[in-house]
């Protein structure tokens, strides 16, 4: 994730259906002709402009005079481009926003209103028409109906709504049939036990002891893609509360826990370390192997946790790889299953002129026939509760999507760069030797309280 300026952005300052329209009665006609073109600038940072082509059409089909161009920028480019163009006044009527950037982008954005009215084209038989309708938006309840779980508090603060998603994605764990089948691993881990043995069997290391072949890419801080959110997921499955009374308090013992030498954040902490401590049965990883992304690629490591936006860049990088997907391991089988969930939501700038325009956009482009057609052309898992069985067809797609249903995320700061940040150090920390899982972990919190 990119570095977020905060004193830049601070300077600046369904159903009716709810998958579609209403028609108010009382709407006044008028002619198409005099409707004003109105076009909305639409930033993106992952998806293809071609991935819209389809929804926007359909969109259209019904609001002709609303045009929508999608740009898309690099990461590292993003956000100085859009603090640029709003201080020059030519900044987008939408963009997208990663949902642990919320609170920091909270000034640039509009609360989503209840509903917004539109001029639409209405076909009655031969006849075609226009009339104002109204669009509803969804409410908080409609949040929890409609999408996965996880959204509705991602996209909140304090009780208002700040965008929609397009989808969710969710961490799952690719790896190498081969290497697997050579190993005698019969099938992928479900558990973390079965992870671990796993591990042992793929991990090979040459005379001296350096690793040749790393079971898995996993223990290490910054050559690990996506670190803080491995060790997230494993803490919030070892039942730690991550936050409390809008404070991170993974350093703490639950409340529901009675005994005091369990600290189930600390005790992940050190399972997920143990991975990158040559003293440790699974041990398989240290600072001096490539990035983890690479060392999958490179056939250096059997096992890597990633999203399905990770799919394209491996087989670009690696064609010909034997790959495989398969769910994030579990503390046990059959147990409570917790699986993490990273995304963004799309909302509407406050500096928009066309702000209903932009919000019946968003509202079509992330509801059941606008999201169908994105998803189908960016590939992506949904966001919605009603596509995920169609998703699970689809063999590459199905890991990611069984797991929507118990995925979250738990990050609801304003410097979502500095926690991550703090949670690299803490591996880092221990990782080294430097200092034990108790210090570490409650250095953490220190510093990621300072971002609350």
């Amino acid at each position: 994730m990119a570095k977020i300026k905060t004193t830049k952005l601070l300077a600046l300052l369904f159903m009716l259906p709810l998958l579609g329209l209403g028609c108010k009665g009382g709407g006044s006609a008028t002619s198409k002709e005099s409707l004003e073109p109105v076009t909305l600038k639409y930033w993106q940072v992952f998806n293809e402009p071609s991935d819209f082509t389809d929804t926007i059409a359909a969109f259209k089909r019904t609001y002709p005079h609303i045009n929508v161009t999608v740009r898309k920028l690099r990461l590292d480019e993003y956000e100085d481009a859009i603090v640029r163009a709003l201080a020059e006044g030519n900044g987008p009527d939408i963009i997208s926003v990663q949902t642990a950037w919320l609170k920091h982008y909270q000034n640039l954005l509009a609360v989503m209103p209840a509903s917004v009215t539109l001029p639409a084209t209405v076909v009655d038989g031969n006849k075609t028409a226009v009339a104002l309708s109204t669009v509803k938006l969804p409410s908080s309840q409609d949040l929890r109906t409609a999408f996965v779980d996880t959204v509705a508090p991602d996209v909140t603060l304090n009780t208002q709504i700040y965008g929609l998603p397009l989808s969710v994605d969710t961490l799952g764990l690719y790896y190498n049939r081969q290497l697997l089948n050579q190993a005698g691993v019969t099938s992928p881990p479900r558990t973390w036990e079965e992870f671990k043995n796993a591990v042992k069997l793929l991990t090979t290391q040459d005379r001296n002891g350096n690793i040749v072949q790393a079971g898995a890419a996993l223990g290490g801080s910054r050559n690990i893609n996506r670190a803080p959110d491995i060790l997230a997921v494993l803490m919030m499955q070892n039942g730690t509360e991550m936050a409390k009374n809008g404070k991170a308090a993974f350093n703490q013992i639950p409340a529901n826990l009675k005994d005091a030498s369990v600290v189930p954040g600390r005790d992940a902490l050190r399972f997920y370390t143990d991975f990158a401590s040559p003293a440790k049965e699974v041990y398989t990883w240290n600072e001096n192997l490539p990035e983890s992304l690479d060392a999958f690629a490179n056939q250096q490591a059997a096992f890597f946790f990633g999203y399905s936006y990770h799919l394209p860049l491996i087989r670009s990088l690696a064609p010909g790889i034997d790959l495989g997907i398969t769910k994030l391991p579990q503390i046990a089988a059959g147990g409570k299953q917790v699986n993490f969930a990273n995304y963004w939501l799309e909302g509407v700038t406050k500096q928009s002129a066309h702000p209903s325009e932009a919000w019946g956009f968003i509202q079509f482009a992330t509801s059941e026939p606008g999201a169908g057609t994105f998803l189908q052309k960016s590939g992506k898992p949904t966001a919605l509760r009603a596509l995920i069985s169609s998703q699970r067809g689809n063999e590459m797609l199905a890991p990611f999507a069984d797991q929507l249903l118990t995925a979250q995320t738990w990050y609801h700061g304003a410097d979502a760069a500095a926690m991550e940040e703090a949670m690299r150090a803490a591996i880092e920390q221990v990782a080294s030797g430097g200092k034990e899982p108790d210090a570490a972990i409650d250095e953490a919190v220190r510093n990621i309280n300072l971002t609350y």
